[in-house]
């Protein structure tokens, strides 16, 4: 007889409870930034007890870098966004017009998520020297990621002759990073589309050999 596997309920509902207390921080640190939240006021928010929060994360720092890694993948799963499906879908895209089109929307939709954090991390390191200390030492995490982009997106039919893989990674990095994004979309009040749409049209200026090519 065949052995039906069933749902485990209990990693189920510590799943749901990791999920509450991330976004109830989230919210927290974001409208009164890492300083001044108590695990208490996360506790609260969440609707669960401060132990549980304590129990679940250990302490307030390691619950800060959870916000930000959930942020920036867009869930709680345990993927690098290199192996995410959208990466590689880019990546994979024929056309170095194409990969950059899909590459953009991609980032543009993590940095609708983390840019607004950008502050609460600021503060957050002010508050806190060892919040650094969370994430190892090396290369910045969101360089590495354009950098291989970067690398895929040269070799392909439609890239712009005589640009290297590092010139392409330092202008991803750059016109594609949470700082620039926050200045047009919450200080000059453009909407993501258009930040999206100006992004590609720049980059592709840049980077791909026929701005004016239809990307497939």
């Amino acid at each position: 007889m065949d052995t039906v596997k069933r749902p485990d309920k209990r990693a189920e509902r510590s799943r749901r409870t990791r999920e509450k207390i991330i976004e109830a921080a989230r919210e927290l640190f974001v409208a009164q930034g890492y300083g001044a939240t108590s695990l208490q006021e996360v506790a609260d928010r969440a609707g669960v007890a401060v132990q549980t929060v304590y129990f679940v994360f250990g302490n307030k720092r390691t619950l800060f870098k959870d916000v930000v890694d959930t942020s920036i993948a867009g869930d709680a799963e345990p993927v690098a966004t290199m192996d995410r499906e959208w990466f590689r879908a880019a990546c994979a895209a024929p056309t170095a017009a194409g990969q950059l089109r899909a590459h953009v929307r991609g980032t543009g939709e993590i940095l609708g998520r983390v840019a607004p954090l950008i502050p609460m991390i600021e503060s957050a390191g002010a508050a806190d020297p060892q919040i650094a200390a969370q994430w190892p030492d090396g290369p910045d995490p969101r360089y590495v990621v354009q950098h291989a982009a970067a690398r895929a997106l040269v070799a392909k039919p439609g890239a712009r002759p005589g640009v290297s893989a590092e010139m392409a990674a330092d202008l991803l990095f750059c016109l594609l990073s949470p700082q620039l994004y926050l200045l047009f979309v919450q200080d000059r009040g453009w909407s993501p589309d258009r930040w999206e749409e100006w992004a590609y049209n720049t980059l592709a200026a840049q980077l791909c050999a026929d701005p004016g090519e239809c990307p497939v």
